[in-house]
């Protein structure tokens, strides 16, 4: 399917790795021209310098952290020197972690909104000039299963996933009439490196392999995977492609989840 996204240009935050370094590829296979964003130059160049070799002068990168005004507005603004105009966000950068609520000092919850929701918030304030100019825009809002379904073990990270699909909402509300559409995705189980990372830890933990950890994993606390596997970051970027193209014109305020069916329930 052509998406009709040839020549726009856009901000993926937390494009590094994972679920964000999927879109950015995604995004650029697709023509667009793609900022790489983390608070980690190094890790941002090494990134720039893989997709140049596929991509050439498609891509800059935009090291910013997101906690802090001035850097956002950077990230923004080199953006816009760059490519003229910014068209794409998605806001992908997050911090998450498993504790249990006793053991979260109040002060994380203040760092995780921070960085989960109020970075969000600072991206898609610098580039609304450039999508009301315009009169066209997409946000994406990348949320999780733990927004509509809570984890007992990461209270402070759930809350900060269910304000991104309000804020999404909200957005969509304020500016839709702008032609700037609004949706957030909430990705379940997925490969990436962080999630990777914990099933590693789980699996050493208690003697079992990499693959049996993951299965009995899912059964003890994702029960309602039937596919009987973790989601690919590709299968969640080629979703957010859509949501960003000419296709999804009709498509905002919504929140769609990639987790396989994981949340059990039709809301």
């Amino acid at each position: 399917m052509e998406l009709g996204l040839k020549g726009k240009v856009a901000i993926v935050t937390g494009s590094t790795r994972g679920i964000g370094k999927a879109v950015a590829a995604s995004l650029l296979d697709e023509g667009v021209s793609v900022a790489i964003n983390s608070r980690h130059g190094g890790d941002v160049e090494s990134v720039v310098d893989e997709f140049k070799e596929s991509y050439g002068d498609r891509v800059v990168g935009t090291p910013a952290d997101l906690t802090k005004d001035e850097e956002v507005e950077g990230m923004v603004k080199r953006t816009a020197e760059k490519f003229s105009t910014i068209d794409i966000l998605v806001n992908n950068a997050g911090i998450f972690e498993v504790v249990p609520f006793d053991k979260t000092p109040p002060d994380d919850f203040l760092l995780f909104y921070d960085v989960n929701v109020v970075g969000s918030v600072r991206a898609t304030q610098a580039v609304l000039p450039y999508m009301l100019e315009k009169k066209w825009g997409r946000i994406v809002m990348m949320a999780s299963e733990n927004g509509p379904q809570p984890d007992p073990m990461m209270i402070h990270y759930n809350l900060t996933k269910s304000a991104l699909i309000n804020l999404a909402s909200s957005l969509a509300k304020a500016y839709g009439s702008s032609g700037i559409l609004v949706n957030a995705v909430s990705p379940a189980f997925i490969g990436t490196p962080g999630v990777e990372e914990m099933m590693r830890k789980g699996a050493s933990e208690q003697g079992m392999s990499f693959d049996a950890y993951i299965k009995k994993f899912q059964v003890e606390n994702r029960p309602n995977i039937m596919l009987g596997r973790m989601g690919t970051v590709e299968e969640v970027a080629s979703l957010v492609s859509f949501l960003c193209s000419e296709r999804a014109s009709y498509v905002n305020s919504s929140n769609f989840r990639v987790d396989g069916g994981s949340v059990g329930s039709v809301n």
